[in-house]
């Protein structure tokens, strides 16, 4: 086996990989360093492109790093490293989320890692009707798997907890509808023809369901101009719940790492993925989507899944734009 080369090529690639992954409202708040002592890329939080209304404690911006740091593990491992991974690092610098150490060359290549790699540059989120059939068990259970390897659990709710997450989904989005200082953030994302490549572009905002069953994000919520007439979307939505353990920084940034874990090997199977953050943001709504028969745990996420339309990509900054050599 050839050794890796950390060369300027290589580097673009990793963090063109981090880059790739979904954050919240598309606001990709990471940016990359290199410290060639130890061949460990840094990756740090950018401050102006939180969401001080719908993120104040940072939860969401944390599972978005998370996420970058997983694609940026699984890129790393199918270049050939075995990449060491460290969570919060430097107590001491609290912008300094994670750091991935990339001097060990990798025995053997992973078999999974080339598909899941592949996935990378194909994952979309869509905010589309789905319209195939339903999500083999087989798969579902792929996906259980591919969050308890990063120490995260997906629960698969049956009929009636689906009904009470989507009721609790659809309280949260009418408060994030009328609460100015959200909306006036969510708008604010919304991106036009030559804003920069972040947020999210008026193509990407999706209809609503014309049932109102399936409470999608109204990010075009008060302006009529950018509404698309609603459409129906499925009648037996299949959420996954993403949950972890505990609820600190670090558990924030492995659920980040399972949410990416989930929706590339997803993606492998052709699977499409719709994100429910609604509740998230309000904090009696989040505790109240634990599903008490299970016990303990924190929801960090709502995963819509089915088969649809693959989506189109929303834009993202180039790895030049986010990484200092």
């Amino acid at each position: 086996m050839i050794p890796p080369v950390l060369d300027a090529q290589t580097l673009e690639t990793l963090v063109s990989a981090a880059v790739a992954a979904p954050s919240v409202h598309n606001t990709q708040p990471w940016h990359f360093r290199l410290v060639p002592e130890t061949s460990t890329l840094e990756v740090r939080t950018v401050p102006e492109r939180t969401l001080p209304a719908a993120d104040p404690e940072g939860r969401a911006l944390h599972m978005s790093v998370g996420a970058a740091v997983l694609n940026l593990r699984t890129a790393a491992r199918h270049l050939g490293w075995a990449p060491e991974v460290r969570l919060l690092p430097d107590p001491a610098e609290p912008d300094l989320l994670a750091g991935v150490e990339l001097d060990e060359p990798s025995a053997a290549h992973l078999s999974a890692t080339g598909a899941l790699y592949e996935a990378i540059w194909r994952r979309h989120t869509i905010r589309s009707p789905f319209t195939g059939p339903p999500v083999p068990e087989t798969v579902l259970a792929e996906l259980v798997e591919a969050a308890r390897v990063e120490d995260a659990l997906l629960h698969l709710p049956d009929r009636e907890e689906t009904e009470r997450l989507l009721h609790l989904t659809a309280e949260a989005e009418r408060r994030s509808t009328t609460d100015p200082d959200q909306r006036s953030e969510s708008r604010s994302w919304i991106q036009g023809p030559d804003a920069p490549p972040y947020g999210i572009p008026v193509s990407a905002l999706g209809p609503q369901d014309a049932s109102g069953h399936l409470p999608m994000r109204d990010f075009a919520a008060l302006e009529p101009a950018e509404h698309l007439a609603p459409v129906p979307f499925e009648d037996e939505p299949r959420i996954a719940v993403l949950a972890t353990h505990g609820d600190q920084r670090l558990d924030w940034l492995r659920a980040g790492m399972a949410l990416e874990h989930v929706l590339l090997t997803a993606t492998v199977h052709r699977v499409r993925a719709s994100l429910l953050h609604q509740a998230m943001e309000w904090p009696y709504l989040r505790w109240e989507t634990r599903d008490v028969h299970r016990g303990p745990g924190h929801v960090q996420m709502l995963i819509r899944l089915g088969y649809g339309l693959e989506g189109a990509p929303t834009p993202r900054l180039r790895a030049a734009d986010v990484f200092d050599g």
